[in-house]
């Protein structure tokens, strides 16, 4: 109750409950303006209920701070005997489930019309005490007939198409209104405006006092759908026939990866003797489940971006674990509204084909690394007869200037040694002809000590021409697994490159180390000669043809010779140097045995 200036002079214990955020200790004008503050409205309604003297009703929401709570309001003024206004009786009544009725109630009509739109199916009711039928607007939409059509069970009936549909309808609707059965059937209508339209028609008995008294049912626009499939039907029909005795394996899928239709090839893939063993299955019961997933991701990503696979290589793994070798074409299937409904996919078994490249792929490997060494080995006659030549001259020339008779003794004894070294070598070339036309010559154990002694004897005139300090401490027990001419072409070229490119200022001078590491021999070739620029020129260095120095017997070819060899035996090389400082070579080759 509140008084004339709207201050409240008691509050039931309903009340209490109702407003429960309105503690024991709130005062009367406090909870005025608690109400006041949730709705200006509810103030100034019980302004105007003092003033005109008339009683109002008002529904509106009321919130403390955990629910909102709907209230219909009654706002009643009371008199004195003089008929004077005294106040107001306010009364509240918590309406909040009433209202989340309505309200879901609202929604799900919304929610039924937007689905009855998009579905395009539409409702109908029959009164069978008053003989009155009913539709709703999607039914007369699909009926086309305008909004204020009044249909009769008669009219109803003659827009199925006469015959197969007219009768079929007449006879469901009779029987279920007899005996109470549903009914649901795919039928044809012809619209009010000519066209015809393949619907789906349910309907089922309503019972009252278990007598039937309506018929209810659903009346939904399926035409596109049925003639896709139609046009679906018709085409999986033609497919089959052209498909069925090809070569190829020819399958189709539907959305869900289950075939629906496979010609002979695919079946004896399987191994199965009819296309019943196979229709229907999908990925996960015909391979195993990881290629299962990877066939199912594959198809998945074809269906929606509509974009086909052609000629695609897979290495596919049956259930049983045999992997076969396919050439794959997947092709998604479309119907008339552009949406993909299936999957046509192509394969061929490229085992045989497989093998043939696998046995070309080979025959191309070894023609390269036999080409490949053929190359290298019309360098290493080329590079080593060029140092031989080199020697026989410096040696004849130094034999046509001597005047000393017992000098000119001593060289006729060098270049019958140079001879004797020069056929060594011609011996070894003609072993790496051998090594190269027959892959299964085995690889020898070469005493590393004796080699380098063998090409220093060889080089023995250029070393005193260079006046070259030489010092070898390998081992004289230390041997590795090579190739002899390789090795000799590789010390050769390593040797010959300290002398060519010596310091102008300085004696050549040149140590040879070597030591195991693990199962490797790194040998050392160290000079002070005028070194390389590694920052500029390190990518370069093992290059064929790549000099980087002015000196005029430099062809760039050497390095690039032992780099090979030395990979060939399956070992590796690296350099370090600084300008003007020098070099070392360091070579790491398979132990010896």
């Amino acid at each position: 109750m509140l008084d004339n200036d709207l201050n409240f002079i008691s509050t039931s214990q309903g009340w209490k409950t109702l407003f429960s955020f309105l503690n024991e200790n709130t005062k009367n004008n406090d909870q005025l303006e608690c109400f006041k503050a949730n709705n200006g409205e509810w103030f100034d309604l019980l302004t105007n209920c003092l003033i005109n003297g008339k009683e109002i009703s008002y529904r509106c929401a009321v919130s403390d701070t955990t629910i909102l709570k709907h209230i219909l309001w009654t706002f009643k003024p009371y008199r004195s005997i003089e008929k004077k206004i005294l106040g107001i009786i306010v009364t509240a009544k918590d309406i909040s489930e009433t209202f989340e009725r309505e309200l879901q109630i609202e929604k799900l009509r919304t929610l039924l019309e937007t689905k009855s739109e998009i579905s395009k199916v539409g409702t109908w009711e029959y009164d069978l005490k008053s003989n009155k039928l009913s539709w709703s607007k999607m039914t007369k939409k699909i009926h086309e007939v305008p909004n204020d059509y009044k249909p009769d069970v008669d009219t109803a009936i003659e827009f199925y198409k006469l015959g197969h549909s007219r009768n079929k309808i007449s006879m469901l609707v009779h029987n279920s209104m007899e005996t109470g059965n549903k009914f649901q059937e795919r039928l044809q209508i012809v619209t009010q405006k000519g066209n015809e339209r393949w619907v789906l028609s349910s309907g089922k008995p309503l019972y009252k006092n278990g007598k039937i008294v309506k018929l209810l049912g659903t009346f939904q626009d399926i035409d596109e759908q049925v003639k896709s499939e139609i046009q679906v039907r018709e085409n999986e029909k033609l497919l089959h026939t052209l498909v069925d005795n090809l070569p190829l394996n020819v399958y189709i899928k539907d959305i869900e990866s289950r075939k629906i239709l496979v010609n002979k090839a695919e079946c004896d893939f399987f191994g199965a003797s009819n296309p019943n063993e196979i229709l229907g299955k999908n990925n996960f019961d015909l391979y195993d489940e990881e290629m299962a997933k990877i066939l199912r991701e594959e198809d998945l990503q074809i269906m929606k971006n509509q974009t086909p696979i052609l000629a695609k290589e897979e290495l596919l793994r049956k259930k049983d674990g045999t992997e076969v070798p396919l050439l794959v074409s997947k092709i998604p299937l479309t119907d008339v509204r552009g949406q993909t409904y299936a999957l046509l996919g192509i394969s061929m078994d490229i085992s045989t084909l497989k093998e043939k490249e696998h046995e070309l792929r080979h025959l191309i490997d070894v023609t390269s690394v036999q080409n490949k060494k053929l190359v290298n080995f019309a360098h290493i006659v080329s590079h080593n007869l060029r140092s031989h030549t080199a020697n026989f001259s410096m040696l004849l020339e130094f034999l046509t200037n001597e005047k000393d008779e017992s000098e000119k003794d001593r060289i006729v004894k060098m270049l019958s040694k140079a001879s004797d070294n020069l056929l060594g070598t011609l011996d070894n070339l003609n072993e790496v002809v051998k090594i190269n036309t027959n892959t299964n010559v085995t690889r020898e154990s070469i005493n590393l000590r004796a080699s380098f002694d063998s090409v220093h004897e060889n080089l023995i005139a250029l070393f005193q021409k260079n006046k070259v300090q030489y010092e070898n401490t390998i081992p004289k027990n230390l041997n590795v697994h090579g190739i002899p001419a390789y090795i000799e072409n590789i010390i050769l070229n390593l040797l010959t490159n300290a002398v060519k490119y010596k310091h102008p200022n300085r004696n050549p001078k040149i140590t040879i180390t070597a030591k195991k590491n693990e199962n490797k021999v790194v040998l050392s070739i160290k000079d002070n000669g005028i070194g390389i620029n590694l920052d500029k020129n390190g990518d370069k260095l093992f290059g064929m043809y790549k000099t980087f120095h002015d000196n005029k017997d430099a062809r760039g070819i050497g390095l690039y010779i032992s780099k090979n060899q030395i990979e060939a035996m399956g070992g590796s090389i690296i350099a370090c140097s600084e300008i003007n400082k020098g070099t070392t070579f360091k070579v790491y080759l398979n132990e010896g045995y």
